[in-house]
């Protein structure tokens, strides 16, 4: 009962302080919280510059079959700005997949002074041709990347040529073509696509196919309506297919080596 009393009296007595005293020790108070924050702001960043924690060691993980880890730390490195704590790891991951056939990164930091980088590699499926002859590759997603073509076997992927933003689908309707054309005995060196969305096949025995704008489907219910009628032609005349035009609302014309006909079909005007 005692003690209640005396903490009554107490609160008595604050509450009997003048209004300027409670106003000097809630100022105080709250200078002292605000200098312990401070102070506890000075220790984080003198402690975060410590040597401890500077990188000192980067785990690469993932596909490494185009770079040796070596390259691919000695390309990143100039680039990663900062300590365990203070590195911007979205620059980071930047820094990583500028190093030619990183496709994406993913890094993360190791507790106290360690990274660790996962990388996925570009898988070529095409070479990407520019109009000023600078070749750069095309990724099976469909992505044009620049890296040294001289670092795959150029004579196994097609060549592909067409507007910015086209490379994904010129390879989605190579990789639904080729298959038709394989029917021919032939092979699609180059396909290319023109400012007008026209399509035009080049095949590697030099034959050239002018396969018109459509949908992607009806690009290849046409190609393969030619394919299906075209070695009779070739057959008949006994010469070797030189050049042949899709884009007739009655059939296809062909000029064989020597020799120009043309075959009726149900197609529409292309």
């Amino acid at each position: 009962m005692a003690t209640a009393r005396n903490t009554r009296n107490a609160a008595r007595q604050a509450d009997g302080l003048p209004g300027d005293v409670r106003l000097m020790n809630a100022s105080a108070l709250l200078m002292a919280l605000i200098g312990a924050l401070l102070l506890a702001g000075v220790l984080v960043v003198w402690a975060a510059r410590q040597p401890v924690f500077s990188l000192h060691a980067i785990r690469v993980e993932g596909e490494v079959t185009r770079n040796s880890v070596a390259t691919i730390r000695a390309n990143a490195m100039p680039h990663l700005a900062g300590n365990f704590f203070s590195l911007d790891l979205a620059a980071a991951r930047q820094a990583f997949e500028s190093v030619p056939w990183v496709r994406h990164a993913v890094v993360q930091r190791i507790w106290p002074n360690r990274l660790a980088v996962r990388l996925e590699e570009h898988r070529a499926a095409a070479l990407w041709a520019t109009e000023s002859g600078s070749d750069k590759l095309v990724n099976s997603f469909g992505e044009v990347f620049e890296a040294n073509p001289g670092d795959v076997d150029e004579d196994t992927l097609p060549v592909l040529q067409g507007p910015d933003g086209s490379s994904a689908r010129l390879l989605g309707l190579y990789q639904r073509l080729q298959p038709v054309v394989a029917g021919l005995g032939m092979r699609i060196d180059m396909l290319s696509m023109s400012g007008r969305s026209s399509l035009t096949a080049e095949l590697d025995g030099g034959a050239e196919i002018e396969i018109g704008r459509g949908s992607d489907d009806e690009i290849v219910e046409r190609v393969q309506r030619f394919v299906a009628t075209v070695p009779q032609v070739i057959a008949q005349h006994n010469r070797p297919l030189v050049h042949a035009d899709l884009r007739h609302n009655d059939g296809y014309a062909v000029r064989l080596k020597g020799v120009s006909t043309s075959v009726p079909s149900a197609s529409g005007r292309n």
